[in-house]
This record gives C-alpha cells, sequence and structure tokens, in this order.
C-alpha cells in the first residue's frame, strides 16, 4: 500500500483522543501519588528540627532548642528548657512536642507565604496533662523538696516550689520552652532558696 493509499485509508476513521476518561484518570492518579508522595516528604523532612527555620519567624524557636543561650548583662550562658529536652536523655525534637498532622502543616506553610500569621507567635498553654505524660509529679516534688531542704531557712525550711501553700499551680505559672522561667515564688519571697534559683539567667522573677 502505496503512503498515498494509506492517507485515504485513514481518511474515513476518527482520530483517538488523549484526553479520554482513561488518560484522564490516569493523570490524576499520578498527581495523586505526586502530592501523596510529597506530602510524606515534607512530612519526614519535618521531623528535622532544622526543617522549621524555612520560615523566618521560627529560627527564634529553633536557636533556643539548639543553642544555649547568653545573658546581655552578666554574660552568663544558660539553656532554656527547649534546649535542655533536647539534650536529654530522650533527645526530644520538636514534633515530640508540636505534633501536627499534614492538613496543619500545609495551612501553617499557607500563613507564612501570605503573611498571615503573628510574630512573635502566640505563647501556647499545652496544659500540665501535656508535662504530666512524660514527667511524674510525685517524683518531681520530691526531687525540689531535697534540693532546696538545705538552702532553705527558718520559717521556710520545708519549702517547696512544687508542694506550694498557694495549692495546686499550673506548669505554665513558671515553666515556659523557649523563653526564661518565671519564679511565681519570689513575687512575695525573697530568701535564700529563691535566691539561688534566680542566681541561674535561666530563670526570672514573676512579676
Amino acid at each position: 500500500m502505496t503512503e498515498q493509499e494509506k492517507q485515504e485509508s485513514n481518511q474515513g476513521k476518527p482520530k483517538k483522543k488523549f484526553f479520554n476518561l482513561k488518560n484522564i484518570l490516569l493523570i490524576a492518579g499520578v498527581l495523586v501519588l505526586l502530592g501523596v508522595g510529597g506530602g510524606f516528604g515534607v512530612m519526614k523532612a519535618s521531623d528535622n528540627p532544622a526543617f522549621c527555620t524555612l520560615c523566618h519567624n521560627m529560627q527564634g524557636y529553633y536557636d533556643s532548642f539548639t543553642y544555649s543561650q547568653t545573658d546581655e548583662k552578666t554574660e552568663q550562658t544558660y539553656d532554656l528548657l527547649a534546649k535542655r529536652h533536647a539534650d536529654s536523655e530522650d533527645q526530644l525534637v520538636c514534633h515530640d512536642c508540636h505534633e501536627a498532622s499534614l492538613a496543619v502543616q500545609i495551612d501553617e506553610g499557607i500563613k507564612f507565604i501570605t503573611g498571615n500569621y503573628l510574630d512573635p507567635l502566640d505563647t501556647r498553654d499545652f496544659g500540665d496533662q501535656f508535662c504530666l505524660d512524660c514527667h511524674d509529679f510525685e517524683e518531681v516534688k520530691e526531687i525540689t523538696r531535697e534540693r532546696f531542704l538545705d538552702v532553705s531557712a527558718p520559717p521556710y525550711n520545708v519549702a517547696n516550689p512544687h508542694d506550694s501553700h498557694n495549692g495546686e499551680l499550673e506548669c505554665s505559672t513558671c515553666h515556659r520552652m523557649h523563653a526564661k522561667q518565671t519564679l511565681f515564688c519570689a513575687q512575695c519571697h525573697d530568701i535564700k532558696w529563691t535566691r539561688e534559683v534566680l542566681a541561674d539567667p535561666a530563670w526570672v522573677p514573676k512579676r
């Protein structure tokens, strides 16, 4: 069959359409796989704390997690709670506390790109149970009772910040992860054990 005869033979046949249902479904399937794969890639990458610094407003939080801080007045170095958790036996990372689904991370990414976020971010209160999932409060209470037993002075020689005469206080009353901790007791008490705590530049008196 000559080339002319082939052309004449094909003239009566309808051309196959590329965008048929089968191809559309195939393309959609590939895009879904790429999206899911990319999403899991982002989730995996975000397990690395350095990934958080892709958003510039997260740099300070990363620094408090990774590096010792220096007090501007005394030039003493100290570690915030975030770094102490990072250096702990468990070697915690951001996602051990900040558990975020892929949907939440995408939402946060969009907010960052559009500038629809606060800088600095609002302080989050996770609630006491979040801390108590890892820390046994009775053990913590005993540790601070023993620690301050020898540095307390009458009539506060049984002082224990975790067994306060003010009743049960929320952990966040004193403790911060990415900022200096505030000593609630120092609002009223200027005694030996409170001065010892405040000698650590990671602590400031509660105002």
